[in-house]
């Protein structure tokens, strides 16, 4: 993270619009599309009925008996975006697990700083009160409910729930392993109609300031906010990302080939991109999320958990999943991870071979 990035201490209409490409960015393609998020938030930001400003707070200001709980949605980004949520459904998650512990939660934190789990909390801190952490679980997004820092290292599955838009709801409490949970919880969502609401586990702020991954909503709107700038005053939107994440430029291309389909409660695929100036081509596997790219010439430029990030290659802005299409022109940038997600402990959970390839994970 650039150290020179402003801290938020809150987030108004104003700060949207770089939000949502900062969280497009760092989704690496998954996470849910951004657009959806910000539509929300600005509905209920323009709404008499609530507060104008979602407050924000850092790690460090958290009680260390502080109770806080991830929410945000789960399910392929595909169907995200064609089955749009009422609005209700994290709430009631979280409501439902408050119930079952029989307390209150203090503040809320992304599970995820990518796409539309990064701007979700942020919905439902105006329609609780709670103030959001500066902080979330993966530094990007994952396909997968054990792959935040949260889980992999140690905390419990103490309580979790799931809701859908018609108000379903499944608790869930002392499971065994937070895999588990993945797979009671991805069935539960696909018989929901591809697409839920979630909050879990509850945590005390002493873990979380320790084990979440820091200032990453004020690193998605200063990425966000850097890319605006740079397109309005006839800048690089490509170098402004690279210097804000520490990005390197590894492709420019063409997307000739997309394969694409929703499979057990993911969006499953690859995309092929052809060079705009040679014979090399790019593949790159997805499940939500990028995962790996490998070129034409037997070079792997980049895996999980490092970042890949595909955007516009003159505006700079992000492309998800959903959303690639035949004859785009985009960029491929890789993201150094986070150090917490490069551990051997992080590894067994998030690096390649937990996707089932065969290769060993090399850092950027």
């Amino acid at each position: 993270m650039n150290m020179d990035t402003r801290l938020l201490n809150s987030i108004q209409k104003d700060d949207l619009e770089a939000l949502g490409i900062g969280a497009g960015i760092l989704g690496t393609g998954g996470g849910g599309h951004p657009r959806v998020g910000k539509l929300r938030l600005l509905t209920l930001l323009e709404d008499d009925e609530y507060p104008n400003t979602v407050d924000i707070i850092q790690p460090t200001d958290l009680a260390a008996d502080a109770t806080v709980a991830s929410v945000g949605g789960m399910g392929a980004p595909t169907i995200g975006v064609e089955k749009l949520p009422n609005g209700q459904e994290e709430t009631n998650a979280l409501k439902s697990i408050e119930r079952f512990a029989g307390r209150e939660v203090d503040a809320l934190i992304p599970g995820e700083i990518g796409g539309v789990n990064s701007i979700v909390p942020l919905c439902v801190s105006l329609k609780t009160g709670l103030p959001v952490v500066d902080a979330d679980g993966m530094g990007r997004a994952f396909p997968e409910l054990q792959m935040d820092t949260f889980f992999i290292y140690g905390h419990p599955v103490n309580y979790a729930a799931i809701s859908d838009e018609h108000g379903n709801t499944i608790s869930y409490q002392d499971i065994d392993s937070a895999k588990r949970l993945e797979d009671f919880a991805r069935a539960a969502t696909v018989d929901m109609g591809g697409r839920a609401g979630y909050a879990f586990p509850l945590m005390d702020g002493e873990f979380v300031t320790e084990y979440s991954i820091p200032r990453t909503l004020s690193l998605i709107h200063e990425l966000g906010q850097r890319v605006l700038n740079a397109q309005s005053g006839g800048g690089d939107p490509l170098g402004a990302i690279e210097e804000t994440v520490d990005g390197q430029h590894m492709f420019t291309g063409k997307v000739t080939d997309v394969l694409r389909r929703n499979e057990e409660g993911f969006a499953r695929g690859e995309v092929t991109l052809a060079s705009l100036d040679n014979d090399r081509e790019l593949t790159i596997e997805f499940q939500n999320e990028f995962l790996i790219a490998r070129d034409n010439k037997g070079s792997l430029l980049a895996s999980v958990p490092d970042l890949i990030c595909l955007v516009d290659k003159d505006t700079g802005l992000p492309v998800t999943t959903d959303a690639l299409r035949y004859g785009q022109r985009v960029a491929v940038l890789g993201v150094p991870a986070p150090e917490l997600l490069k551990t051997d402990a992080a590894l067994n959970v998030i690096g390649p071979q937990a996707f089932g390839y065969e290769i060993d994970y090399h850092p950027l």
